[in-house]
C-alpha cells in the first residue's frame, strides 16, 4: 500500500495543516491536546492564514501561525528542526510581545487575553527531560500560580515512546506527536487504522493532497531541500565548536599539568578561560619550553 511520503514537520506541511482555515477542525484538535481539557476550544480563527506565496521568496522564514481561540487567548504554533542558539529568550520575547501588543490606549489591563506559544521541536531543549510536553507558566518555586496569561508549551518529539502497537491507547498528544513523526511512513488507510478520530484522516488528507499536487509538491520539496541544508550547516558548525572546546579542554589541562610541574601560577583559571584557542597553545609551549630547559 502507498505511503503517504510528506513529512508534517517541514514546515511549509505544518502550517498547511495548522494554518488554514480550510481545515480549522485540524488545528481545534491539535490546540486543544496542547492546553487541555479545562478550557476547550470550539472555534479558531487564523490571524495569519497560510498563503503560497509566503514560501517562494522566504528562504529559511519560519512559518509560524498565529491563531485566536474563541475564549481570546493569542496562541502562537511553530515547528523546529533544531533548537538554535536563543530559542528560550526567543520563545519569551514572542510571548511577552503577543501580550503585551495588546494594550492599547484607554484599554484596561484586565482586558488583556492570554498569550500562548506552542512549539514543535523534532530535537529536544531540555535532553535530560523525558517528557513530551513541556507546560511552562509563571509560578513561585513552591508552585504558587502568579497567571495563566503567559505560557510556552514544548512538544519534544524525540521523546514520544508509544509505538505502532499501543498508540491506539495513548493520550491526544501523543498521537499528534506519533502522526508528526510517523505520517510520511503510513499510508491513508493506515492512518485512519490507528486513529479513529476524524481529525486525523482530514489531516491526512492534506498530506495526501500536497503528495499528489504538483505544484504543492514542488514547494514541498523546495523547503524540505532548504530545511536539510540548513540544519547540515548547524549541525556542521555544532561539531566543530564541539571539537574546538575539546581542543581548548585539552590545552586548559595542560597548562595546568605544567603549571603544577614548575610550580607556578602565574595563570588562574578564570583567566585561562578568557583565552582563545590559539592564546592557550602559546602558554603551553612557553611553559613546555620552561620544562625543558629546566631538565637541561
Amino acid at each position: 500500500m502507498e505511503v503517504i511520503g510528506i513529512r508534517p514537520t517541514v514546515d511549509f506541511v505544518f502550517k498547511r495543516l495548522f494554518g488554514s482555515p480550510e481545515h480549522p477542525r485540524i488545528t481545534i484538535h491539535f490546540l486543544n491536546a496542547i492546553l487541555g481539557p479545562s478550557l476547550q476550544i470550539r472555534s479558531v480563527e487564523i490571524c495569519n492564514p497560510f498563503l503560497n506565496k509566503e514560501t517562494e521568496d522566504d528562504k529559511l522564514a519560519i512559518l509560524d501561525i498565529l491563531a485566536k481561540d474563541d475564549h481570546g487567548r493569542l496562541i502562537n504554533i511553530e515547528i523546529q528542526l533544531t533548537v538554535p542558539a536563543g530559542i528560550h529568550q526567543r520563545l519569551t520575547y514572542y510571548v511577552s510581545s503577543l501580550y503585551s501588543g495588546q494594550l492599547k490606549e484607554g484599554v484596561e489591563y484586565t482586558a488583556l487575553n492570554p498569550a500562548i506559544s506552542i512549539c514543535v521541536l523534532t530535537k529536544p531543549m531540555y535532553s535530560r527531560d523525558p517528557r513530551l510536553h513541556l507546560d511552562f507558566r509563571l509560578r513561585d518555586p513552591s508552585g504558587l500560580l502568579l497567571t495563566n496569561d503567559l505560557q510556552i508549551h514544548l512538544l519534544q518529539l524525540s521523546k514520544l515512546s508509544k509505538t505502532v502497537q499501543n498508540v491506539s491507547q495513548a493520550t491526544s498528544i501523543e498521537k499528534w506527536a506519533y502522526f508528526l513523526v510517523n505520517a510520511a511512513n503510513l499510508s491513508l488507510n493506515g492512518i485512519e487504522g490507528l486513529f479513529p478520530e476524524a481529525e486525523f484522516s482530514e489531516a491526512a488528507g492534506v498530506l495526501d493532497m500536497i503528495s499528489h499536487n504538483p505544484e504543492q509538491r514542488q514547494l514541498y520539496d523546495a523547503r524540505l531541500k532548504l530545511q536539510l541544508d540548513e540544519a547540515a550547516r548547524l549541525e556542521g558548525a555544532l561539531n566543530q565548536g564541539r571539537a574546538e572546546g575539546r581542543a581548548e579542554g585539552e590545552l586548559f589541562g595542560q597548562i595546568m599539568l605544567l603549571q603544577e610541574l614548575l610550580g607556578i601560577a602565574e595563570l588562574t583559571r578564570d583567566e585561562l578561560t578568557n583565552l582563545s584557542e590559539l592564546q592557550l597553545s602559546e602558554v603551553t609551549e612557553e611553559f613546555k619550553r620552561r620544562l625543558r630547559n629546566r631538565s637541561v
